[in-house]
């Protein structure tokens, strides 16, 4: 299994993108503005999308991207997987013919070049051997992490979340997480503030990483612009027993 960093920034900039993580060549995690770096050969490749939650930095790339593959989707659309309320939320919210055409109906209702299917929290789908499990997460709106599971390989992303109990419970169910990337939004002087957002700062992520029963590598993610330094520091000064670093894009992982 082959992991590769499009966009893991909490904001956008020159060289900085938001969440979207391509697993193998067919399979997005998110689609924040990272996919924007793909070349169109390697949009093509795209066929699953797996979103963790209906917010603009995880999404954004969806209606272009299902825009600009238009003609190779004719027959083999692309599927977008995410929780009922996720779905929901790009029907009413973009997929609506105000602020992007309704994809899901053309070229007609019946051969459409997207296809929108809810999973439940929980549930486990299998994309030619690749075994991607929807865990629930504690966040403002409904959201989900993943981990992902191939050859005995594990690879598991939090998604945007806050303490909660559900992810770690999942990852302590294998023997062991080779690929582990959780976020921290903010830095520890923004402890108020991350607990209204339902983000992670340093000191609350290592309140939860002492649920997780193996030590593995942390990669952290979705960091705001400008405070990166000052949130890994801080990330390895409240994790003293744990290989941290930061995660960035163009980063490959090959499990």
């Amino acid at each position: 299994m082959k992991v590769r960093v499009l966009g893991c920034s909490g904001g956008i900039g020159q060289n900085i993108a938001t969440t979207s993580f391509l697993v193998d060549d067919d399979i997005l995690i998110d689609a924040g503005t990272g996919v924007c770096g793909l070349s169109l050969a390697e949009m093509r490749r795209i066929k699953h999308i797996f979103i963790t939650h209906s917010h603009l930095d995880h999404i954004a790339a969806i209606p272009l991207l299902v825009d600009t593959l238009f003609d190779n989707l004719i027959g083999q659309p692309l599927v977008v997987h995410a929780l009922p309320e996720t779905i929901k939320a790009l029907q009413e919210h973009i997929f609506n013919w105000t602020i992007w055409p309704d994809f899901t109906e053309l070229p007609n209702k019946t051969d459409a070049v997207l296809t929108l299917q809810t999973m439940a929290a929980g549930s486990v789908n299998e994309i030619s051997g690749r075994f991607i499990e929807m865990i629930r997460v504690n966040h403002t709106v409904p959201a989900v992490a993943y981990c992902v599971q191939s050859e005995g390989k594990v690879f598991a992303f939090s998604g945007d979340t806050t303490c909660n109990e559900n992810f770690w419970t999942s990852l302590n169910k294998h023997n062991y997480v080779d690929l582990l990337f959780v976020e921290s939004a903010f830095a520890d002087e923004h402890l108020e503030l991350a607990k209204l957002a339902c983000h992670y700062c340093p000191q609350l992520l290592a309140q939860d990483l002492s649920k997780l029963k193996r030590k593995t590598k942390i990669y952290i993610s979705h960091l705001k612009p400008g405070s990166e330094q000052m949130i890994i520091e801080q990330c390895k000064a409240a994790l003293p027993d744990w290989d941290v670093y930061q995660l960035n894009s163009g980063d490959l992982f090959q499990l």
